[in-house]
C-alpha cells in the first residue's frame, strides 16, 4: 500500500519539554544528522521504511523549552552521550536549534497560556511543518488522578507534575502528545480533552532497554509454557535521570511501570507460589557509566517436574541512544496518526511503552508487533 497521490510530503517538527537533557539533545543531533543524510540514524529508526512519500524521514526539525542556562551543544557535551566528532560535526545545528525558557511559576491556566503561546512562536519558525509534542522531562512526583478539568486545576502543582501544562497546552493547539516520561499525564480528563480536540496521545514510559529485553524475553517464555518463578532486575546509570530516580518519590512510578508490565505479559503473578511478588527491580546511580547504562537480571524457571532452571543476562546499553530514534518513530507515528483522523489514546503503540495506555493494550511481544502492523494498515486505509 502507498500514500495517495494527492498528498504532498511535509516536515516533521518536535517539541520537546526537556530538550537539553541527554535525551533531548542527543534527539536534537539525530535530527540534525538525518537532515544531513547520515545513515548511521536513520538506518536505526523501524519507521525508516513507512511513510516516507508523506514523511520523509530527512524531513526533520527541533524546538523546545529547558530552565538550563547552559546553550544546548554544551548541556550535549555535558551529556557524554555523543564522541567528540559527531558533537563538532553538527555543533552549528545545535546552536541553530530554538530554545525557550521553561515557565518555572504560576497558576496551571497561566503556564498553559504562555507555552501555547510559546507553540504559536516556534511553529512560526518552521512554516510548513505539523508539530508533535513530546514530553521529556525528569520523573516527577506526580498528582491525585482528577475527574475533571476543575479538580486537576485546583491540584495542579508546578513542582509535583510539570508536565501537565505542556501536555494541556499542545491540547489546545491541536498537537499530538507523545508521553516518553515515567509521569501519568494521561488523566481521564485530560484524555477526554485530546478526544474533543482530535488529538492522539500515546504513553506512558519510553521502553528502551532493560524492559523491553524483558518483555522479549517474558513473551517468549510464555510461548513455551516455561514458568517464571521469579526475576530480579538491578540498573546502574550515572546520568541525570539516575539522579532524579534516587528521590523515592520520583522513583516510584517508574519502578512500578518496570514491575507490573512482567505480570502482564505473563498473566499470573510472579510469586504467587509464595503469597508475595519474586519480581524485584532496583535502580542505582553510579556516576561514572554516565548515559551508558547497565542492566543485569536473575531469571528463574521451572520447567516439566517442576525442576528449576535459570538464566543470567547483562544489557551494557546506551540511555540516550536507545531512546532518541523511539522518540522520533513516534513522532512519525502520530503524525500519520492525526492525518487518518485518530484521537485519543493510541494503545496500538504499546511496542513503545512499558506501561502502555488505552483500551486492549498488547501485552505479548508478539502481540505488540502485530498491532502496529494493523495500524499501518488502518491509517493507510483510512487516508
Amino acid at each position: 500500500m502507498t500514500i495517495p497521490e494527492h498528498f504532498e510530503s511535509q516536515s516533521v517538527l518536535l517539541l520537546v519539554a526537556g530538550l537539553k537533557g541527554a535525551i533531548g539533545s542527543t534527539l536534537a543531533t539525530a535530527a540534525a544528522a538525518l537532515r544531513a543524510g547520515d545513515n548511521s540514524v536513520s538506518g536505526y529508526l523501524t519507521t525508516g521504511g513507512k511513510f516516507t512519500d508523506m514523511i520523509p524521514v530527512e524531513a526533520l526539525h527541533v524546538a523546545g523549552w529547558d530552565s538550563r542556562d547552559e546553550d544546548l551543544a554544551e548541556c550535549a557535551r555535558q551529556g557524554r552521550v555523543l564522541p567528540a566528532a559527531v558533537m563538532e560535526t553538527y555543533q552549528a545545528a545545535l546552536d541553530a536549534v530554538p530554545v525557550l525558557k521553561a515557565p518555572k511559576s504560576g497558576t496551571l491556566d497561566s503556564q498553559v497560556e504562555k507555552l501555547e503561546a510559546d507553540i504559536d512562536v516556534l511553529c512560526s519558525q518552521f512554516p510548513g511543518s505539523r508539530p508533535i509534542f513530546v514530553n521529556l522531562l525528569p520523573a516527577a512526583a506526580g498528582l491525585e488522578a482528577a475527574t475533571d478539568v476543575a479538580a486537576l486545576t485546583q491540584a495542579y502543582d508546578p513542582d509535583k507534575l510539570p508536565d501537565l501544562a505542556y501536555v494541556l497546552a499542545a491540547i489546545h493547539s491541536r498537537v499530538p502528545v507523545i508521553n516518553f516520561t515515567p509521569n501519568r499525564v494521561e488523566m481521564d480528563p485530560v484524555v477526554t480533552l485530546a478526544e474533543e480536540a482530535g488529538v492522539p496521545i500515546c504513553g506512558y514510559d519510553g521502553k528502551t532497554g532493560q524492559t523491553y529485553f524483558k518483555v522479549v524475553l517474558a513473551s517468549a517464555l510464555k510461548a513455551r509454557r516455561l514458568y517464571v518463578d521469579g526475576w530480579y532486575s538491578m540498573n546502574i546509570l550515572g546520568n541525570e535521570d539516575g539522579a532524579n530516580l534516587m528521590v523515592p518519590e520520583k522513583a516510584s512510578g517508574k519502578l512500578a511501570n518496570k514491575t507490573h508490565l512482567l505480570d502482564d505479559v505473563l498473566g499470573y503473578e510472579v510469586g504467587e507460589r509464595y503469597g508475595r511478588p519474586t519480581h524485584k527491580v532496583h535502580i542505582d546511580h553510579y556516576p561514572p557509566r554516565g548515559d551508558a547504562k547497565e542492566a543485569w537480571d536473575v531469571v528463574d524457571l521451572l520447567g516439566m517436574f517442576n525442576l528449576p532452571m535459570s538464566l543470567r543476562i547483562d544489557l551494557q546499553g546506551r540511555d540516550s541512544i536507545l531512546a532518541a530514534p523511539m522518540v522520533i518513530d513516534l513522532a512519525r507515528w502520530l503524525f500519520m496518526l492525526q492525518l487518518s483522523g485518530r484521537r485519543g489514546l493510541i494503545p496500538e503503540l504499546a511496542f513503545f511503552f512499558k506501561n502502555p495506555l488505552g483500551e486492549n493494550a498488547p501485552r505479548t511481544f508478539q502481540d505488540q508487533l502485530a498491532a502496529l502492523d494493523e495500524l499501518e494498515a488502518k491509517i493507510l486505509s483510512n487516508l
